[in-house]
């Protein structure tokens, strides 16, 4: 298993990864940026010039999809149509933002030498990144976590309980994953965080 991140010299952060965890990461990535561009808005076609100049043509309501939920929470729970004009202005410039980060962890595993397909073992992958290219997978990060414990049901000290499952529960597998995933995003913050240790 990878060591995780260690910073780099000038600033930033650094990994090696074996082709299967970049492989990984890259397939993580990707499905996250398939499921949120996977739904797109039908335009309003209000009147104001202003408005469809700027095109604030986004979604009104929670999305269906659970995942999208967690990752778009409602901004005012207790105002349906506040909510719903948040919603309108801001999701899809969010969405845009979280599918360029997670197309940027793909381009940088690419960058550092992972072919599109997989077909060499004893592969290396070397990632530098810089502080900003850093945050930006942080971020994603965070966004495939939040995807991979809702779909898991993971909730807040609920350690014990995904100990217990044997081995072969296909959930396990996609808990160490989320688990792993967590353990990067660490390791990264603490070498962007502290590059003289």
């Amino acid at each position: 298993m990878s060591e995780g991140f260690q910073p780099r010299r000038g600033g930033g952060a650094v990994a090696t990864f074996t082709g299967f965890e970049a492989d990984l990461l890259r397939s993580l990535a990707s499905q996250l940026v398939e499921l949120l561009r996977n739904e797109t808005a039908a335009p309003t076609g209000g009147a104001d010039p202003l408005e469809q100049l700027l095109d604030f043509s986004g979604p009104t309501t929670e999305p269906d999809d659970p995942v999208l939920a967690r990752l778009f929470p409602t901004a005012y729970p207790d105002d349906e149509e506040a909510a719903g004009e948040f919603r309108r202005f801001t999701e899809r410039g969010l969405r845009d933002n979280k599918a360029s980060g997670a197309v940027a962890v793909i381009e940088a595993l690419e960058e550092a030498g992972l072919p599109e397909e997989l077909d060499a073992d004893g592969l290396v992958v070397d990632v530098e990144l810089t502080v900003p290219e850093a945050v930006v997978w942080m971020k994603s990060f965070t966004d495939v976590r939040l995807a991979l414990a809702t779909r898991l049901g993971v909730e807040d000290g609920d350690e014990d309980y995904w100990m217990s499952l044997p081995d072969e529960d296909p959930r396990t597998h996609v808990h160490d994953i989320y688990e792993w995933v967590g353990y990067l995003q660490e390791t990264l913050v603490e070498a962007v965080s502290d590059p003289g240790r």
